[in-house]
C-alpha cells in the first residue's frame, strides 16, 4: 500500500504544471515527492532502474539497491528474513518512500560491508549505507593477488570494481577496507565530521539527495580560509600532490594525485605489462588503449577490448584509481583516506617504473 500511495502521489506531481513547481507552489507531501522525482532515487528512466527491463526482473544480487521491492525484501518488510534478498526485484521500481519510511528501515542500525565487517551503531545512516558501501573491498584485491609475482602478467586476473557511489565505505575508510591498503601502512578510519554534520541527512536532503544550501553555507562560514565553496576548503596545508600549488582546497590535491596515478598506471601498463591501457566510462572500465589517448570511447568500449594484461601491482593501482573516480565526494567524506590510497598506489608503481614521487607527501 505504501508503494501504491507513493506512485499515486507521484502521478499527481508529474501532472502538476511545471510553472507551479518553479513558483514554489508545492507544499507538504507534494513538495517532497517533487524533490524525490527530480532525484536519482526517483528517476524511473535512469539506467539504475531500467537496465534489466529486457529481462523482466532485477537479479537478486542487484535488487537491493536497484529495485524498491528488493530493498524491502532486504529489510524484511515483506515478511522475509532480513539481511538478504530472496527473489528478483521488480523493474522500473525506484527507491521511494517505502524504502526508508517503514518500521524495519527505522530500526536498522547495522550493515555488513563487502569486506565482511558488520558496522553497528549507524543509526540514521544505516539505510544509506546499505547501498553506498560498494560491492567490493581492498581485501577482494588482496585475495586475488596473494602469492603472485607482483610484476608478472596473469591471465586469471581481472578488474575488481568497487561499484558506484561508495560514499559510506569511503567515509568509514580503514574500518571496512574501502581501498586497497598496502602492507606496512596505516590508514585513516572513519572520518568524523562536526556534530551538526554527523549523518548523511545532515548534509544531503533525504528526498532530493542534493546538498543542503544551509549546510554548505555553514561549512564555508566555519572554515575561515577564504573558501567560497566546499571544494575550496582545506584544513591541512601540506602540498600532498607535490605540485607546488597549495592555493586550492583539499579537493584539488586529491584530483592532482588521481591524475598522476593514472599517468603512472599508463606508463606501467606499457613498460611492464606490455599492453597500453585506457580508461572508459563503462564496465569493465579498463580497456586496451587503441589510439594512445588513454581514453576508451566508441567501439573501444567493447568487452572484447577489455584489459586482460593485469599484474598484481597494476590491479592494486587500478582498483584504488577507480575508488577515487567513483568517489567524487571523497574530499568531504574522507579526504585523508583518499590521499593515502592514491599516494601509496603511486609510490608502489614507482618501485617498478621511473616515476618521480619525491615531491608528494602522505598525510
Amino acid at each position: 500500500m505504501r508503494i501504491l500511495a507513493t506512485l499515486a502521489a507521484a502521478v499527481l506531481i508529474m501532472a502538476a504544471p511545471q510553472a507551479q513547481a518553479e513558483d514554489n507552489g508545492l507544499v507538504g507531501l507534494e513538495r517532497i515527492i517533487a524533490a524525490w522525482l527530480d532525484s536519482p532515487h526517483g528517476d524511473y528512466h535512469s539506467r539504475s532502474f531500467t537496465y534489466w527491463n529486457a529481462d523482466g526482473a532485477v537479479p537478486e544480487a542487484c535488487a537491493v539497491c536497484h529495485s524498491e521491492t528488493g530493498f524491502l525484501d532486504y529489510l524484511g518488510s515483506d515478511g522475509s528474513e532480513p539481511g538478504s534478498v530472496h527473489r528478483p526485484g521488480a523493474i522500473n521500481s525506484p527507491i521511494g518512500c517505502a524504502s526508508c519510511h517503514t518500521a524495519e528501515a527505522h530500526a536498522l542500525d547495522a550493515v555488513t560491508f563487502p569486506v565482511g565487517e558488520t558496522i553497528d551503531g549507524l543509526g540514521m545512516n544505516a539505510t544509506c549505507n546499505v547501498c553506498h558501501g560498494g560491492r567490493q573491498s581492498g581485501e577482494a584485491v588482496s585475495s586475488r593477488v596473494d602469492g603472485l609475482d607482483l610484476d608478472a602478467v596473469d591471465a586469471e586476473l581481472s578488474f575488481v570494481n568497487i561499484h558506484y557511489g561508495p560514499a559510506a565505505a569511503v567515509t568509514l575508510g580503514a574500518e571496512v577496507t574501502a581501498g586497497f591498503q598496502y602492507e606496512g601502512r596505516r590508514y585513516a578510519g572513519r572520518f568524523m565530521h562536526v556534530p551538526a554534520a554527523a549523518t548523511c541527512s545532515d548534509c544531503h536532503s533525504p528526498h532530493s539527495t542534493g546538498l543542503s544550501e544551509a549546510v554548505v553555507e555553514g561549512c564555508v562560514a566555519c572554515h575561515q580560509d577564504g573558501a567560497d565553496d566546499l571544494r575550496a576548503i582545506r584544513t591541512q596545508h601540506t602540498d600532498f600532490a607535490g605540485t607546488g600549488d597549495r592555493s586550492g582546497g583539499i579537493h584539488s590535491e586529491i584530483v592532482a594525485l588521481e591524475a598522476q596515478l593514472f599517468d603512472a598506471i599508463r606508463l606501467y601498463a606499457e613498460e611492464v605489462a606490455g599492453t597500453p591501457i585506457a580508461y572508459g566510462g563503462a564496465f569493465p572500465y579498463f580497456f586496451v588503449d587503441q589510439d594512445g589517448s588513454g581514453a576508451a570511447t566508441g567501439e573501444a568500449l567493447s568487452r572484447d577490448n577489455r584489459y586482460q594484461a593485469f599484474t598484481p601491482r597494476l590491479l592494486k593501482a587500478v582498483y584504488n584509481y577507480q575508488v577515487a573516480r567513483k568517489s567524487p565526494g571523497g574530499y568531504v567524506h574522507n579526504p585523508r583516506y583518499m590521499l593515502q590510497i592514491l599516494h601509496d598506489s603511486l609510490a608502489d608503481l614507482a618501485e617498478a617504473v621511473e616515476i618521480d614521487v619525491s615531491g608528494i607527501s602522505r598525510p
